[in-house]
């Protein structure tokens, strides 16, 4: 079983959130507006936004999770299945908090900043895949005490 020693530190989990955002944020920023048809600037706010509240949601939940697993017995090296249900419940965890926001910020119906977000949703989960991926790679988990 592996103990809570080999969690990651608060300082790593804030690393993990900024290095994840700042990526994100020079990959989709660009394309944004363009993609979804919005004035730049008003795509820039959201952007923004977003990153600000997912950057707040991952530290919560990847630490939430993590705690589930040692609750559960399970390992935190995670394997593909694994990876792809926190993404996909990171995910959906977000969604909750960005389409009210995207329906407010850009006066659009729920259901048009539904599809707006589903279609940044499935950037974002094909990135968090391969961007967890590769952190745990360049930043492996510590070490196991006992």
């Amino acid at each position: 079983m592996t103990s809570v020693n080999a969690l990651r530190s608060r300082r790593d989990r804030v690393r993990h959130a900024v290095l994840f955002e700042i990526l994100a944020l020079l990959l989709v920023a660009p394309l944004g507006g363009l993609v979804f048809g919005i004035e730049a600037g008003h795509f820039g706010v959201v952007a923004v936004v977003s990153t600000l509240l997912a950057m707040s949601w991952n530290y919560v939940y990847n630490l939430g999770f993590d705690h589930a697993l040692l609750a559960m017995g399970k390992p935190l090296h995670k394997t593909l299945v694994a990876r792809l249900v926190h993404a996909l419940l990171f995910e959906a965890g977000l969604l909750l908090f960005l389409v009210p926001f995207i329906a407010w910020y850009l006066a659009v119906p729920l259901w048009e900043a539904l599809v707006m977000d589903l279609a940044l949703a499935g950037f974002y989960l094909c990135y968090a895949l391969v961007f967890n991926w590769g952190y745990d790679r360049i930043f492996p988990l510590p070490a196991q005490v006992g």
